[in-house]
């Protein structure tokens, strides 16, 4: 019995996420300025993606709705908002802080103008490749950079002071975007969408763009997860059960910048999901990162489609950037954690 209920505790929380993803997921494709049946979406996807042969009768224009445009667009909102959850609660284990995220530590702010140089100066150095790693390399510049200056004044990585620099660099980062944004001409109005956040338009290549960075990032943060656990008493603690303190943290520090970076290359900037979306699953399923990282990626990844999906829908035809419906909903959650936080804080 005993045993049972263990399975039950361990595998219901990934049973009823993913349920929900895949209903909010079918929805996404469905609904829109031509409305779909959810059966014609599914046959579509079995019978035209997975290439099963049902012999179902199929409409030539919502099949091509289906194929070519929605689920592409569901897909790669997935994606993103499975990686920007996947870094925060990577970044939120390893700092020991849930207001740590790869927004207000500054790691976006970095991709965003790693990524926005590449449009900008039309870059094209590694051909498709050049916007992502161009955005990792300088996310990751970016917050060696925070960390730098955190130990430059305190001599410990006090996460206080983390976040504090990290919303430093977010404001001056986002001074030379707008400097940017400014001397822009023919790619003003591309900048300007694209900073705005959204995952329309994209098709195809960004799906295959970002899949190997959101699965190499995975898999390094993953082989870090007990490391995190330790981590969350405190660096001391873990070394004396044996982590290799220094190494794990680059690696970790790395992965999450990996998924930051090829997140915000494909989507633009997206605040809040990395902050929301990990603290969340911590609250609902505990605190183990074995559970927590996969958890935050197939949450974040249903958060994102169901935000894009009242972006495109809310004000109909017209479209809503998909970085304002995650702050609408982001921003109070924020302030509720600080609260919650400081209150902690004053009870202990």
């Amino acid at each position: 019995m005993k045993a049972h209920t263990t399975w039950i505790r361990t595998i219901g929380p990934y049973l009823f996420s993913i349920c929900l993803v895949v209903i909010i997921f079918l929805l996404a494709i469905s609904l829109g300025s031509v409305h779909i049946p959810v059966r014609t979406v599914f046959l579509t996807i079995v019978q035209e993606g997975a290439r099963l042969p049902l012999g179902v009768e199929l409409t030539d224009s919502h099949t091509q709705i289906i194929m070519q445009i929605r689920l592409p667009r569901v897909l790669l909102a997935f994606l993103v908002g499975a990686s920007l959850g996947i870094a925060g609660a990577a970044f939120q284990g390893l700092l020991r802080n849930p207001l740590a995220d790869p927004f207000t530590i500054g790691v976006s702010s970095g991709s965003a103008l790693g990524a926005v140089t590449v449009i900008f100066f039309q870059l094209s150095f590694i051909g498709i490749w050049t916007l992502p790693v161009v955005a990792i390399v300088s996310g990751f510049v970016t917050l060696c950079l925070v960390l730098s200056f955190t130990r430059l004044v305190q001599r410990s990585l006090a996460t206080e002071t983390i976040i504090l620099t990290g919303i430093i660099a977010s404001s001056f980062l986002g001074a030379c975007l707008s400097l940017m944004v400014a001397l822009s001409q023919e790619e003003l109005r591309h900048i300007i969408h694209w900073l705005m956040g959204s995952v329309g338009m994209r098709g195809w290549s960004y799906v295959y763009l970002i899949s190997p960075f959101l699965a190499l990032g995975f898999i390094l943060v993953w082989f870090c997860r007990n490391e995190l656990n330790a981590l969350m008493y405190g660096e001391m603690s873990a070394h004396y059960l044996g982590v290799a303190v220094k190494k794990k943290k680059f690696v970790i520090l790395l992965a999450a910048t990996l998924l930051t970076g090829s997140a915000v290359a494909v989507s633009g900037t997206i605040g809040f999901v990395g902050l929301v979306i990990p603290h969340m699953v911590r609250l609902l399923w505990g605190s183990n990162h074995q559970h927590v990282l996969p958890l935050a990626g197939i949450t974040g990844g249903g958060f994102l489609i169901l935000a894009d999906l009242t972006a495109r829908t809310i004000v109909a035809p017209a479209e809503l950037p998909i970085g304002v419906i995650t702050a609408l909903v982001g921003s109070p959650i924020f302030a509720w954690m600080l609260y919650r936080q400081n209150k902690r804080k004053q009870g202990a």
